[in-house]
């Protein structure tokens, strides 16, 4: 453990997946950057495939981003109402931020629970990465518990507009099961959620 960085191993014991495999694996064979904006960057690739055909990729790169799911001593939990362009509408999240250039998950997470809810936390549990587009982007999202919270002023960024609520757990698991929540890592840290509530995922809860 360095940084303020810590991990806690898979509660599953299955194998592990193999995930080196010369005989499926695609060769760039040239690379162009094609896009540079503020919060993306597009690559298009030219990869050889294993049976010596060529295909074209494109893909986004991202620096990856950090997921809170901060439980609340009454045992509710915060979320966000927050607009997303590309959806056009109002969605429903766990509050969550990019990473800074070189920033560890945990240091990210507090900036970000902070400025958005208000919120600082006495106590963080890792629960680990995910890969939420793996077809057209190279973004991980790290994702962790929050508890021990301590209501302050939020500060959020010059014309960033967000609404913060509390809900019971059990209501957000309804919203995952009819659709009202459809943002993937908020579905994730739901079915998260649950586990930890019933006692069957243990985590490694570890001082700010």
């Amino acid at each position: 453990m360095s940084h303020g960085i810590w991990y806690v191993a898979s509660p599953c014991k299955a194998a592990v997946t193999q995930t080196t495999r010369p005989d499926l694996e695609e060769i760039s064979v040239e690379s162009e950057h094609v896009f540079d904006g503020v919060f993306l960057r597009v690559w298009r690739e030219t990869v050889r495939m294993p049976d010596g055909a060529l295909a074209r990729r494109e893909y986004i790169k991202h620096s990856g981003a950090v997921m809170v799911i901060p439980l609340l001593d009454d045992g509710r939990v915060l979320m966000e109402r927050q607009w997303r362009t590309p959806m056009r509408r109002v969605m429903i999240e766990f509050p969550a931020g990019k990473l800074d250039p070189g920033e560890d998950w945990l240091t990210c997470a507090r900036r970000e629970l902070r400025e958005e809810t208000g919120y600082s936390a006495r106590e963080w549990a890792y629960i680990g990465t995910i890969n939420n587009a793996i077809s057209y982007s190279d973004e991980v999202i790290h994702l962790a518990f929050a508890r021990g919270l301590t209501a302050g002023q939020q500060a959020l960024d010059n014309h960033e507009f967000l609404e913060v609520f509390t809900v019971e757990p059990r209501d957000v698991l309804e919203w995952v099961r009819t659709g009202v929540v459809t943002d993937v890592k908020t579905v994730i840290g739901s079915f998260w959620l649950e586990k930890l509530l019933g006692g069957t995922w243990p985590l490694d809860w570890r001082p700010a």
